[in-house]
């Protein structure tokens, strides 16, 4: 095993080790935050919110925290991009997919209407 390829999964594992540490509650309150991609060479970072986060009013707060966190405490990473899927890909210019999601452009469609 070559030294880079060494390296390589030891910054994959200090990444999934600081979401771990970080962020127990994403998996407590059945949420997933998942390594998307890992750019050596320009330090970014892509991770995905799912399960439950997909759908969560405070995601925007934890994709902050992950993204100004994760940058201070592994110097080798300098962006993280992150989304939930629910942000049209606006958390990172990913357009992610889960399994069994299907698009309607339809566009009639305006969504539900709000409560008040």
């Amino acid at each position: 095993m070559s030294t880079e390829t060494q390296e390589g999964d030891d910054l994959e594992e200090r990444v999934a080790n600081f979401l771990r540490r970080n962020f127990p509650q994403i998996q407590m309150h059945g949420g997933s935050a998942a390594i998307q991609d890992i750019d050596r060479e320009t330090g970014e970072v892509h991770i995905q919110l799912g399960g439950a986060c997909s759908g969560c009013g405070i995601s925007p707060m934890t994709i902050q925290a992950i993204k100004s966190r994760m940058v201070k405490e592994i110097p080798e990473i300098t962006k993280v991009h992150a989304g939930t899927g629910m942000d049209g890909g606006a958390g990172g210019g990913m357009s992610p997919s889960f399994p069994g999601e299907t698009v309607d452009d339809g566009g009639d469609d305006e969504g539900p209407q709000a409560p008040f």
